[in-house]
């Protein structure tokens, strides 16, 4: 359960700024999908991310962080992480694990899990990428951060995060 309030975009750019990283942001219209995310990263260089809040069959929580055009194939997915099937994880779990609303789910919400409820899987295809893009915790602004940095935060977060192949064509048949 969430023991306190929610860390803010502040507490983020603080706790990133204790970690000797600097990142860089760029505000925008509140953005939803990746669609609407498209729209906006054209001026941003790096890779975009999509983020997957999910709960599978046996009741594990997964941050699933991913290149923005990545396919991910979540019919196979659990096989390729050997865990039960997938389902999203519903709006107030999301809100007590990772202290966002659907639409905000980053790699940074897990400032938000001192606890570590989430497995934390991360897309190969971002790990080929010098500078990683996420919401900075609301979806009206992209932070850039570099790619070691990223590990580096989640590590500090305390997540060790999976590499894994997220696309259908790897998926175990």
């Amino acid at each position: 359960m969430q023991h306190k309030s929610p860390a803010t975009r502040a507490d983020l750019m603080a706790r990133l700024e204790s970690l000797g990283i600097a990142p860089t942001t760029v505000e925008h219209q509140a953005v939803f999908t990746v669609v609407e995310s498209n729209e906006v990263a054209h001026g941003i260089a790096g890779a975009h991310t999509k983020n997957l809040f999910l709960r599978d069959a046996k009741g594990a929580l997964f941050l699933v962080i991913a290149e923005a055009q990545t396919a991910v194939d979540l019919k196979n997915l659990h096989k390729v992480l050997g865990c039960g099937r997938f389902s999203f994880g519903k709006p107030d779990l999301l809100m007590d694990v990772l202290g966002v609303p659907p639409g905000s789910v980053t790699a940074f919400s897990l400032i938000n899990d001192p606890d570590r409820r989430v497995t934390v899987v991360v897309d190969e295809a971002l790990t080929s990428h010098d500078v990683i893009n996420c919401h900075p915790l609301v979806n009206t602004a992209t932070t850039s951060i570099r790619r070691d940095d990223l590990f580096r935060f989640i590590h500090a977060m305390g997540h060790a995060p999976r590499i894994a192949r997220l696309t259908a064509e790897n998926a175990p048949s």
